[in-house]
């Protein structure tokens, strides 16, 4: 009987336990909810307001999506009802205007042998100037034969490290051999701006080479010095004869290449000068009798094209 009468003891033992436990929570969770009112009445007006505000945002969360979709599909029909107006100028007409590109026989090579006589920071403008001469050779009307030679050293690290899509480019010839090795002597033409030649027009069954040199004028003539050794032919862009500068005649090798898809296009030097020659340079036309015209600026969206640039030609 003893046991009977402890085992009763514990389950009602256990029973006002667990109603303490019950009240105990109780009174914490109405201490709890009158901390939450008491902190809600301490807010100032500008803090509710602000609460009101955020609660607001998140109840219109849906409404601000579906506008959002109204305003996309808006601006799809504004975008269908131009192209109807145009005539359906769709991206299938688009490509058959590519198909239209005449490319060019005249080959234009960018000569990086002079990897060892540039610091690492003009090296980094040459793979700018040289991505600007691909880009604008891609979307040209008259593509030229576009060569890349002698590359290595300094450059092609760079080219691996900061555009490893190199490997993948169209339309170019790249290679690491010498240009002299690439094209017949007779075949080519340097571009340099010491050279007494001046050139009056392309010749598209010649390779014109344009030095790959940014080295802010440190090693003047070199280029003219290279082409009297290797005894091939060298002449300059007739850049005097159109176009007098505020600054000097040494043009960027994407400005020379940009200059010669330009020619391609238009036809005159003067023309293709003014479309390419950064505002920078002070371009003014140059009269018959040799004078400066009116101030004729240059248009020019050169993102990589740098002041200082090479032995290039005119």
């Amino acid at each position: 009987m003893a046991d009977d009468s402890v085992r009763s003891e514990a389950p009602d033992q256990q029973e006002k336990d667990d109603e303490g436990n019950v009240n105990e929570s109780n009174q914490k969770l109405l201490s709890s909810n009158g901390e939450t009112t008491t902190r809600n009445q301490t807010l100032s007006k500008r803090q509710r307001k602000k609460l009101l505000k955020q609660q607001k945002w998140e109840e219109e969360r849906g409404l601000r999506k579906q506008r959002r979709k109204e305003r996309k599909q808006q601006r799809r029909l504004e975008r269908q009802s131009l192209k109807e107006e145009d005539g359906g100028y769709t991206q299938s007409a688009r490509k058959r205007l590519c198909k239209e590109v005449t490319p060019s026989s005249l080959r234009v090579i960018v000569d990086c042998s002079f990897d060892n006589l540039m610091l690492i920071k003009d090296v980094c403008k040459l793979h700018k100037q040289i991505q600007r001469c691909y880009a604008e050779n891609r979307r040209a009307l008259h593509p030229v034969q576009f060569y890349l030679t002698s590359l290595g050293g300094q450059l092609k690290q760079i080219m691996d490290g900061k555009d490893k899509g190199w490997v993948n480019w169209k339309d170019i010839t790249i290679k690491m051999e010498h240009y002299s090795e690439v094209v017949p002597k007779e075949d080519l033409v340097y571009l340099t701006s010491d050279s007494p030649n001046v050139l009056q027009e392309l010749d598209e069954t010649k390779a014109y080479v344009i030095g790959g040199l940014v080295d802010h004028n440190h090693q003047k003539g070199i280029t003219f010095e290279r082409a009297k050794e290797l005894g091939i032919s060298h002449a300059q862009l007739p850049l005097s004869s159109f176009v007098k500068m505020n600054s000097r005649k040494v043009l960027a090798v994407n400005h020379v290449f940009e200059t010669i898809l330009a020619y391609l296009e238009k036809g005159s030097w003067q023309e293709a000068f003014f479309t390419v020659l950064p505002q920078r340079k002070g371009a003014v036309a140059v009269e018959q009798d040799g004078t400066g015209s009116h101030e004729k600026h240059c248009e020019s969206d050169s993102g990589s094209d740098t002041p200082e640039q090479t032995e290039k030609k005119d």
